[in-house]
């Protein structure tokens, strides 16, 4: 009897250690899952227009860098040096807003918005009998001209005083650069050369932006000096 008794408790320790131990298991399995749904969804420019914003940002400052890197000049190591910054300060940005680090995209052309009512007078010389390469006359435009038709309008990441940089526009040019969804614009001088038809800075950028987007789909460009 004292023998069948010993065994029964062996068994009933051994028992109690299994069952310990597929909870121990259960609860591992339930930990890991549940870390896995709290871990946060990264968006791509696909997803966000934010995303969309800041990787086309940092697709226009890599398509200069590989200009100046093509095509270089004196100048051409310390604006590199000054857009690499530029570049790694986009990717805290993506982070930050939950988008993939270092996406990068090329500024798109979208279909030319219409002009703001009250613009300049000429406006709409760009679409004059439907050529749009009228409008992207660059330095050869006319004051007072929509240039940069189809254009989306996104920031360099440079800080400063309100100002642009372009790759068609000479240093010293003046942009009005109006969002026509929020009806706001904003007149700057081209001061360095970028990637894109026209590039604002931080500045110039928040004095036109709708809250939490990087990127302007619907914008008119005006030559204006």
């Amino acid at each position: 009897m004292s023998r069948r008794r010993t065994l029964g408790t062996k068994k009933k320790i051994a028992l109690l250690v299994s069952a310990a131990t597929v909870a121990g298991g259960g609860a591992f399995v339930m930990a890991s899952t549940s870390n896995a749904s709290q871990a946060p969804t990264v968006k791509s420019a696909a997803d966000s227009t934010v995303c969309q914003g800041l990787a086309t940002a940092l697709g226009n400052n890599q398509k200069f860098i590989d200009g100046q890197k093509a095509n270089p000049d004196a100048q051409s190591a310390a604006r590199i040096a000054n857009r690499e910054a530029v570049i790694a300060q986009i990717k805290v940005q993506q982070e930050a807003s939950g988008c993939a680090a270092g996406e990068s995209a090329q500024d798109s052309q979208a279909a030319q918005p219409s002009a703001p009512a009250g613009g300049a007078g000429n406006a709409g010389a760009g679409n004059a009998g439907g050529d749009q390469n009228a409008g992207n006359a660059g330095g050869g435009a006319a004051a007072g001209q929509q240039v940069c038709n189809g254009s989306t309008v996104t920031l360099s990441g440079e800080g400063g005083a309100p100002a642009a940089s372009s790759n068609q526009f000479p240093a010293g040019t003046k942009l009005k650069v109006t969002n026509l969804d929020n009806n706001k614009s904003t007149t700057v001088e081209v001061t360095s050369v970028s990637g894109s038809c026209v590039l604002l800075n931080n500045a110039a950028f928040e004095q036109v932006r709708e809250a939490g987007k990087f990127l302007i789909r619907r914008a008119v460009i005006e030559k204006v000096g």
